[in-house]
């Protein structure tokens, strides 16, 4: 379970180069260590695969996400606006989602997205209403996309059943 549990996101990661998966779970080891007690939920969208980190199983409890691309990752946090961002870092203009670009691990600002990630954590607690919904430590794949536009991938779309 959790931080060990690798099996599935790596086959997810599968398509992606060898830069990108290491960058992807580097970050998502830095996330682990700092919130061993969330649980991270994973979505193998269409044009991304994407895994958050929640103190529930909710998509809305969210504090902070990894998107996979081609060259390029994010590393976002799900209520971004309302958290503060005082060096003015974070990318996106939305009513809610903010993110930095990651193209390497050198490029990271780690101690600033500590202290980022301290505020999402505790404002995606607050968002918590019934506190039985925590649960703790556990990897769940929430979604896989039928259809997926990936590194080296053609898209495929489904004929229409009369």
């Amino acid at each position: 379970m959790g931080k060990v549990d690798t099996k599935e996101l790596k086959k997810f990661l599968e398509p992606f180069s060898d830069d990108i998966i290491n960058t992807a779970l580097w970050l998502r080891e830095f996330v682990w260590d700092q919130y061993p007690q969330c649980n991270e939920l994973i979505y193998d969208n269409y044009n991304a695969l994407a895994f958050g980190w929640s103190p529930t199983d909710r998509l809305g409890h969210t504090f902070c996400s990894i998107a996979v691309m081609e060259k390029y990752l994010h590393f976002g946090f799900y209520w971004g606006s309302q958290i503060a961002d005082p060096e003015k870092k974070l990318l996106g203009k939305g009513n809610q989602y903010r993110y930095i670009k990651v193209s390497s691990r050198k490029d990271f600002p780690v101690t600033y997205i500590k202290n980022l990630l301290k505020e999402a954590y505790a404002n995606s607690l607050a968002k918590v209403k019934d506190k039985t919904q925590l649960i703790k430590g556990q990897t769940i794949v929430k979604s896989i996309s039928p259809t997926k536009k990936r590194p080296g991938m053609t898209i495929v779309k489904k004929k229409k059943l009369r």
